[in-house]
């Protein structure tokens, strides 16, 4: 694999009091020329947005808009369909929160133009 600049780190981060229980869970973003997990420590209880207010990776990343990015656990995105979505799924112990980038361009097109890129060359060789 290459060079990703991947990050890591550790925040203790809580909306907990002393006496609340506390989980470890992840907190990720992937920009194209860097990424960062950090690890937090929540109350019990603690929704996914939460979280990821939580984390302060807004500061590390100025695309981030939590109030508009999608979010997932695990690439299973908090969509309210298949699973709730981030201001209403509870963490659990060892989650892995994901906030997903909008996408740069429609799927569909970036196929189209893998193809034809393909097919162009094979017509060279």
């Amino acid at each position: 694999m290459g060079d990703t600049n991947l990050q890591t780190g550790s925040r203790k981060t809580s909306q907990a009091g002393n006496d609340e229980e506390l989980i470890s869970v992840e907190v990720a973003y992937a920009a194209p020329e860097k990424q960062l997990i950090l690890q937090i420590d929540v109350a019990v209880g603690t929704t996914a947005f939460e979280a990821a207010e939580l984390s302060g990776i807004v500061n590390e990343f100025e695309t981030i808009d939590l109030n508009k990015d999608a979010m997932g656990i695990f690439s299973k995105v908090l969509d309210g369909k298949n699973m709730p979505r981030p201001k209403e799924y509870i963490l659990k112990a060892r989650d892995r929160v994901e906030i997903y980038r909008p996408l740069t361009i429609d799927p569909k097109q970036a196929r189209l133009a893998r193809a034809e890129k393909t097919k162009a060359a094979k017509k060279l060789s």
